[in-house]
């Protein structure tokens, strides 16, 4: 593939230099190197989003040569290429040339990689599902082009979960026969380091009891003298693994989602809190191995409305959240990682009602409390989030435009949203389906 460059500087443009690349597939990349101390958040956005686009039509023009690279010699012969050319590590040439490959047997996803449409690690994250079993390909283009990458790689799982034709059995068996761990001492600083890797089962459940024990250390600490997270962490699993007779720390260790349709009496659709697909024959063999609380939970059944009898969440609270949320509304932290925040904040009178709670970790929350930032709910998805205070260059905030912000309703306001969060949430009994919550 013949690629060539291209620079124009001209007096008329003294502020600018246009790069412009143009490969022998017919793609161009052109973009205005420019001053950008000053500018406004909106034009600032627009660069950024151009210099994403000229990223994936490069990413694509890479993942061409490289290609052809491999067709013409070997693997082996591609991957000195990357790291003689980019000067690349050994490993960043392999996933560049084992991606190329995959990505030249999608014509389409490499041509919506080479028109900008799509971004290089949705693209990536798509040829490698295609190696991994079915996949329909423009159903995930489509979502790529919409969807930011945490959604994104949660509609692909959801999708190879769907057409594997055994409820996703041998995804997690795959899965479980990659696992791995290692352990070893750093030569240049003399720490020792853990690392692992596990299917998301097993991993969400360790994950759990670590963040458990993090938060009795935390309750433990003088609150001028508190660890970091990392340092907690640390800590945490040390305890675990070094006084096993402390046990583990209370709460909830690993919570399974299922939906119960009523007509055919059965359940269906498991997945974990965040919303990782799971074969039901999995939830059925966890469910044998532990004591389980279950716990089907609607508007009319449980108690998820508090008002102002205590401040924290219950359990059955926390449940929902992780359920509704599956993390962060801010940054998407796991849910074990997370602390259930009043929208209306509770010194300004909010309660402690399901609808006026969110999860957010302990950054958001100083970020929420600190920082000025605002806790939004967007009417167009229902999902809350959090944005930053206003800079110097922002349009004043519309509250009516179409979103709810939190810190400022009115009661009535307040009253709307609750109720509308009450239909949501009970309105599954209407279709015959209600949520049960294993709880190991």
């Amino acid at each position: 593939m013949l690629t060539t460059m291209r620079f124009a500087h001209t007096q008329a443009e003294s502020s600018k230099t246009q790069h412009s690349i143009t490969g022998g597939c017919g793609a161009t990349v052109c973009i205005n190197a420019i001053d950008v101390a000053g500018l406004s958040e909106e034009m600032l956005r627009e660069q950024i989003s151009l210099i994403g686009q000229a990223e994936s039509k490069l990413a694509a023009l890479k993942s061409q040569a490289l290609a052809e690279i491999a067709c013409q010699h070997n693997t082996v012969t591609a991957e000195r290429v990357v790291r003689e050319e980019l000067r690349s590590s050994k490993r960043a040439a392999y996933h560049d040339v084992k991606a190329a490959e995959q990505l030249a047997a999608l014509q389409d996803t490499s041509q919506a990689l080479v028109a900008g449409e799509i971004p290089q690690d949705h693209a990536r994250l798509i040829a490698r599902a295609s190696s991994e079993g079915p996949i329909n390909e423009q159903s995930l283009i489509k979502a790529a082009k919409e969807q930011g990458y945490d959604e994104f790689e949660k509609t692909l799982r959801r999708q190879q979960h769907d057409l594997s034709g055994d409820d996703g059995q041998a995804i997690l068996e795959r899965q479980k026969q990659k696992r791995t761990a290692r352990m070893f001492k750093n030569r240049d600083t003399g720490m020792f380091i853990l690392s692992g890797e596990y299917d998301p089962t097993t991993g969400e459940h360790i994950a759990a009891v670590v963040a458990a024990k993090e938060r009795e250390l935390w309750n433990q600490e003088d609150p001028k003298a508190r660890r970091t997270p990392q340092q907690r962490m640390a800590d945490a699993l040390a305890e675990l693994i070094l006084e096993p007779e402390k046990g583990k720390a209370k709460g909830i260790a690993l919570v399974l989602v299922a939906d119960y349709d009523a007509t055919k009496r059965e359940l269906v659709n498991a997945r974990l809190a965040d919303g990782n697909p799971l074969p039901m024959q999995e939830l059925v063999h966890l469910a044998l191995q532990a004591d389980i609380f279950p716990a089907v939970f609607d508007a009319k059944t449980q108690n998820l409305w508090l008002g102002r009898s205590r401040r924290t969440a219950t359990d059955a609270q926390r449940i929902a959240l992780t359920i509704r949320d599956q993390g962060c509304i801010g940054c998407g932290a796991a849910p074990n990682r997370c602390f259930s925040h009043h929208v209306v904040f509770w010194k300004n009178g909010g309660p402690s009602d399901y609808p006026n709670l969110v999860l957010v970790c302990n950054d958001c929350h100083h970020n929420i409390h600190d920082q000025g930032w605002q806790t939004i709910k967007d009417t167009r998805t229902g999902k809350w989030t959090t944005q930053p205070p206003p800079g110097p260059f922002d349009e004043p905030f519309n509250l009516a435009s179409n979103i709810l912000e939190s810190n400022v309703l009115k009661n009535s306001m307040l009253k709307e949203s609750i109720l509308e969060d009450s239909a949501a949430f009970s309105s599954s009994d209407s279709l015959g389906e209600r949520t049960l919550d294993l709880v190991l």
